[in-house]
Parts: C-alpha cells; sequence; structure tokens
C-alpha cells in the first residue's frame, strides 16, 4: 500500500523538488501551504509575501498534479514565535524564530494536521538527512547534516525530538543546491528561478531591523567605548586550583561597567543590538569598525570595542543548566562528570568548532578549543558527533 506525504510547501524551489522526488517515488502527495503571517501593519512595500507564495505553491502542485489545501497557523505563529521573539528582544536576548518555529508550529501544529489528513509522514524542503538505525532492541531516527554543506539545514532542526523525527522525510537533503535548480528546470517547475527567501520565516520581505523598529519602543542611550588594553588589564588570566574553577572562569560572558570606558555616542534603544553587530552604530573617527561587546537592555547602554579582533568579542565556553539541553539522542546524553568530544556552533552557517561537553554541577560546560566571537544570550548551540546532530540548547 502506497504511503501518504503531506509536503509542507512554501512556494520555494526546494519545497517544490521535494514534492515532485516523492512523487517520483510512488507516494501519495498531498501539498500544504502554511500561511504564517496576516499583520499588514508591518509589511513594509504593497507586496503581499504570503500571498505570493501561496500561488507559486499552489502551481507547482498543479504541475505536479498532486492535491493542494492552505493552513493559515497566523494567530499560532503570533503566540509562539513572534510574542516569543519580541519579548527575548526586550530582555536584551538573540532568539532564533526558525529553530522555534520548527520545533513548535511546523514539525509540532502543522505534522499533527498532516497525520489527522492520513498522512504517514511529512516533508520539507529541509537540506538535512535522516537514517534508521539500532541501539539494541531501540530504533534510533539520526538527525544528519545535508550533503551540501554550504546549505546544510540541521542547525534549524536543532529542537526535535524522536518522535517528530520519525515522521519526517528529508528529500532533497542529500542533493546539492545546484542539482535541485536543475531539477525543477529539467521539470519546468514555476519555482525553478525563485530566489531563496532572505527575511524572517514567518514575515517573509520584511527586515528584522524594520520589524523591530514598529514593535519596540526607542529610547535613547550611551554608547561606551571599551578600550582593547584596559579591558585585558581587568581581565588577567590566572591560574585554576581545580578543574570546576577552570570551567566556570571560562565559561562567563565579560562584565562592564560605566566606569570602564567613555560615551562617545547614544543609541535608540538597546534592545535594537545585538553582540558582535557592527552595523548601525553610525559612529565615525575611531581607527577600526566598532563592534558591540554586550548590551545592557535594563540601564539601556550599550559597549563597543574598535575591532573584530577585541578580546571582549571572545569566549572560550558555555555553562547552561542541565534541565534547558535538549538531547535529540537521549540514548547517549550525559550524566553526572561525563564528558564527550564533539563539534558544535553557535550559529547557521559557522564553521564547527572542535568542542568538549562536561555535564559537572548539574550545568552542561561546552568549552571549545580556541575562543569563539559574538556569544548572545538566546543563540542555541548545537554539538554533532561527525555530521550527526545529538544535542542543543538555548544560551
Amino acid at each position: 500500500m502506497k504511503k501518504t506525504v503531506v509536503v509542507a510547501m512554501s512556494g520555494g524551489v526546494d519545497s517544490s523538488v521535494a514534492a515532485y522526488l516523492l512523487k517520483e517515488k510512488k507516494y501519495n502527495v498531498i501539498g500544504l501551504f502554511m500561511k504564517n503571517w496576516h499583520d499588514t501593519s508591518v509589511t513594509l512595500s504593497d507586496e503581499c509575501p504570503w500571498l505570493e507564495d501561496s500561488y507559486d505553491a499552489m502551481t507547482v502542485a498543479e504541475k505536479l498534479k498532486i492535491p493542494f489545501q492552505s493552513i493559515d497557523l497566523s494567530d499560532e505563529y503570533k503566540s509562539k514565535i513572534v510574542d516569543y521573539m519580541i519579548k527575548e528582544y526586550k530582555e536584551g536576548r538573540t532568539p532564533n524564530p526558525d529553530i522555534l518555529c520548527n520545533k513548535e508550529i511546523k514539525f509540532d501544529i502543522f505534522l499533527k494536521k498532516a497525520l489527522s489528513l492520513g498522512a504517514d509522514f511529512i516533508a520539507t524542503g529541509h537540506y538535512a538527512r535522516k537514517i534508521k538505525t539500532k541501539n539494541g532492541d531501540k530504533i534510533i531516527y539520526n538527525l544528519l547534516s545535508g550533503k551540501d554543506k554550504l546549505k546544510d539545514q540541521s542547525y534549524f532542526l536543532c529542537q526535535l525530538n524522536q518522535g517528530q523525527i520519525s515522521k519526517i522525510l528529508f528529500p532533497i537533503g542529500g542533493l546539492e543546491k545546484s542539482k535541485v535548480r536543475y531539477i525543477a528546470k529539467k521539470q519546468n517547475l514555476a519555482t525553478a528561478e525563485k530566489r531563496d527567501s532572505q527575511g524572517l520565516c514567518f514575515i517573509g520581505k520584511v527586515k528584522l531591523p524594520d520589524f523591530l523598529k514598529q514593535k519596540l519602543i526607542e529610547r535613547k542611550g550611551n554608547i561606551i567605548l571599551i578600550e582593547k588594553q584596559s579591558f585585558l588589564e581587568r581581565n588577567k588570566e590566572s591560574f585554576h586550583k581545580t578543574f570546576d574553577a577552570f570551567l566556570d572562569n571560562n565559561s562567563k560572558p565579560s562584565i562592564f561597567s560605566l566606569e570602564d570606558g567613555d560615551t562617545i555616542g547614544y543609541h535608540n534603544g538597546a534592545h535594537f543590538y545585538t553582540v558582535g553587530q557592527r552595523k548601525g552604530l553610525s559612529i565615525g573617527g575611531t581607527n577600526k569598525p566598532l563592534y558591540i561587546l554586550k548590551t545592557d537592555v535594563k540601564n539601556n547602554i550599550i559597549y563597543v570595542g574598535e575591532g573584530n579582533d577585541h578580546p571582549g568579542l571572545f569566549r572560550r565556553g558555555i555553562a547552561i543548566n542541565r534541565e534547558k539541553v535538549h538531547w535529540l539522542r537521549e540514548d547517549i546524553k550525559l550524566c553526572e562528570n561525563e564528558f564527550l568530544k564533539v563539534k558544535s556552533r553557535i550559529r547557521y552557517r559557522q564553521k564547527l568548532k572542535n568542542s568538549y561537553l562536561y555535564m559537572r554541577n548539574k550545568k552542561l560546560f561546552i568549552i571549545f578549543d580556541s575562543p569563539i566571537s559574538s556569544i548572545s544570550e538566546g543563540q542555541f548551540v548545537v554539538w554533532y558527533l561527525k555530521n550527526e546532530l545529538i544535542g542543543s540548547a538555548a544560551i
């Protein structure tokens, strides 16, 4: 008996080719488009992104001769994603709405809707792969990075669980992007030449700074310059008497105060900025570009340093409370006093770093082989064994 797959058709080339490949494999394929946003107050052009995408998805479905439906998840998006994101920025954190979108919407609400329609699986156009293995008598679903290393999107799937992964297919995960476009052109799919989306996952053509300016209140505050030499003098390396002291010291974020530097300008609200940001400060006259070292939203202060090599940007490690750690592979999660060598990243497309995980004192410590730049609260850190994503946590 044929298996039924509901494809999350976004109106892009990746999900279009995913639907085509599944039909070629003789699945019963249904296209389902998610309408995620209808707040016209933040659409900064005359274009209606979701309507255009819906039309493109429907056009591809007609070409493939597969059933097509649309589902409005705007209310769920607002409560679970948009409101969360605004709250995070207000508190000076740097959220990743795409990760939460996959966890709470696409692979939860959307998945349940698809199963209620009689689907055996859902499929997406993510550049990721899944294989099924066994650990003893237990079936394990391994989430692997996509074959195209430049497009690998496993990072965005880091909060999924085994139950969700078991019901997902990734038809293009083993292909290069160029091959996906080639297939779309050969099949004369309407999305073959369509550019990849560059906006927010739920808005489309609206860029994040423009969105935040309409949702958060502007407040004038100080920009404080932290000189490199004075920072180094206040943060001299010290000898660690114990391994726990080493972990604690290397995972703590830098602390700044008004007395540590001089006011060199003003901003319109610390919550509009994030650690590591270079553009948008509108301050010149420095030898090197200014980078944000820290935002203090409570006191509405931004601390900056000259150059992307400023030591205030870098940390060697991260500490996360054990209950906030998510394991895609519960069968290999660390217990107290255990450690594991992995590769990790804190941003999409960041080069994977050799790292060690240590579970000590009810915390997971992630220690990188060398310091990394621009770690911000709210980001997600993920870790891999070879090319398998096995865990993640919000910083």
